[in-house]
């Protein structure tokens, strides 16, 4: 392209990047655009001319060098998750993830099997964030392995730009073939609707420049059409609750909740077991194996005091409970497990989710906060973040209390009744009862359908706190015993 017909159309395209912005500002879901490509492709330029071209008050630019210490003791998509923008603002990738993939460059047989596993984890990132509405570009930058050459000899030559070309980009010249393999096999496995990979000529850094600015305003404005049309209310609240899955239900059912303690056996018991828990829990941090603890159950089933007493056989500075409550504004404007994620612990470490990512599946599927199509959906993404924490090495443990309709009632009732326990009631939890029902069916099918080999969901009779707690603190050693295998 002429630098005549490129200036002509520069002012156009300017106009309408920063139109994109505007518009983008009142929109509900973010956009992000991933720069990829061969080496001297041009990517840092096409990311550089768009921070020229863009407002800089309405996005973000992100490089990922090498993981810090603290990146590389949590799961892999950690750190990707923690810079997503939220709703309403654009992010530029410069190489983004898959550039992380692609520096592994695998050789052996068990090397390309850890790449496929790091682009299946591509696949579900880029799938859960389409799936939930944001816009996702992926340009990739084409060179030929002559064009690829004559860039680096043209860089080199020149002193004021001889310093960008390292042994590294001649390595890459001479492996181009392999490499570009490699980079056709990932892009095919990550390459899916509402996350293509577009294919630009980058030959010409004038039509690139300009091809990747009129892929980003296409896609924009087809995905502005398309979320018009799919505007809808969610609705889900009103309709009957059906089981998915009644398995799940015959499950929860069929628990006994006759099963008693005594305050004597319990007090005899319990610190023989929390002096067991304290040792596996020390032994899982020298391993550097983080764990994760997942408390779900009825309102007033003694979630609270469960984890009071986790706590009392753990080191303070090695956990953080995580009391999860309705989303704030910051976490509404980003994907529902955004907020999950930040709390992922370093490696060693633990986390306890005082009700957790399953209120997708519970609240959010009753009360129509998320439409059907998203809390279907969330089964299947809940798996595939568990599994992401325990390929990472992170022990899962899971429990769900139950207590009868009954006994829940009594507990409510002492509740008002006693004064420093009154702040623990409000008007939700008596709506909450009253769908009691539903909420049998929603927790049914949350056992059925996300109760895996590496996150499996402990059902625990709850009608007898001491009973209860005991339970918690045996199952939690043997859960972590086993995966450390002791």
């Amino acid at each position: 392209m002429s630098k005549k017909a490129y200036e002509a159309r520069l002012p156009d395209v300017r106009a309408a990047l920063v139109r994109m912005q505007i518009e983008l500002k009142s929109a509900k879901f973010p956009v992000i655009l991933v720069i990829g490509g061969v080496e001297a492709s041009g990517k840092g330029d096409v990311v550089n001319i768009l921070n020229g071209w863009l407002d800089p008050r309405g996005f973000e630019t992100f490089a990922f060098h090498e993981p810090t210490d603290e990146e590389r003791e949590r799961p892999a998509m950690w750190r990707y998750w923690r810079t997503l923008p939220p709703n309403g603002r654009m992010a530029i990738y410069a190489g983004g993830w898959h550039a992380d993939a692609m520096g592994q460059d695998p050789r052996t047989s068990r090397e390309l099997a850890q790449f496929d596993a790091m682009l299946r984890r591509i696949s579900w990132f880029e799938g859960q964030l389409a799936a939930s509405g944001a816009l996702i570009v992926k340009v990739w930058l084409r060179l030929s392995k002559s064009a690829q050459r004559a860039r680096l000899q043209e860089i080199e030559s020149d002193p004021r730009t001889a310093w960008r070309i390292s042994p590294e980009d001649w390595k890459s010249q001479r492996d181009y073939d392999r490499l570009a393999r490699l980079a056709e096999r990932m892009r095919r496995a990550t390459h899916q609707p509402g996350a293509p990979w577009y294919l630009i000529d980058a030959e010409d850094p004038r039509s690139r420049n300009l091809a990747v600015a009129d892929v980003l305003l296409s896609r924009f404005r087809i995905h502005m059409r398309a979320k018009g049309r799919a505007a809808a209310a969610l609705g889900g609240a009103h309709k009957r609750v059906v089981p998915l899955r009644p398995a799940g239900l015959r499950r929860l059912l069929s628990l006994s909740l006759d099963s008693k303690l005594s305050q004597a056996s319990y007090e005899k018991k319990r610190d023989k077991w929390l002096g067991r828990l304290n040792k596996v829990v020390r032994a899982a941090g020298q391993e550097r194996r983080s764990v994760v603890w997942v408390f779900e159950g009825w309102d007033a089933a003694g979630k609270g005091g469960a984890i009071r007493r986790i706590a009392d056989a753990i080191d303070a500075r090695d956990f953080r409970v995580i009391p999860v409550a309705k989303p704030t504004d910051e976490e509404k404007a980003h994907h529902y497990l955004w907020r999950f994620w930040r709390h992922v612990p370093r490696a060693g470490l633990i986390t306890i989710y005082d009700r957790s990512w399953y209120g997708r599946v519970l609240v959010e599927r009753l009360e129509g906060f998320a439409a059907e199509a998203e809390w279907k959906r969330a089964y299947r993404e809940l798996n595939e973040f568990e599994l992401e924490l325990a390929e990472h090495g992170v022990i899962v443990l899971k429990f769900w209390l139950h207590v009868s309709k009954d006994e829940q009632l009594r507990r409510f009732r002492d509740r008002e009744a006693t004064l420093y326990k009154r702040h623990k009631m409000n008007a939700e939890d008596w709506r909450n009862r009253r769908k009691w029902a539903s909420y049998e069916i929603a927790v049914g099918d949350m056992i059925a359908l996300t109760s895996t080999r590496h996150a499996p969901w402990h059902l625990v009779a709850a009608n007898n706190k001491r009973h209860a707690r005991l339970e918690i603190i045996k199952v939690s050693c043997r859960q972590i015993e086993t995966a450390l295998g002791l």
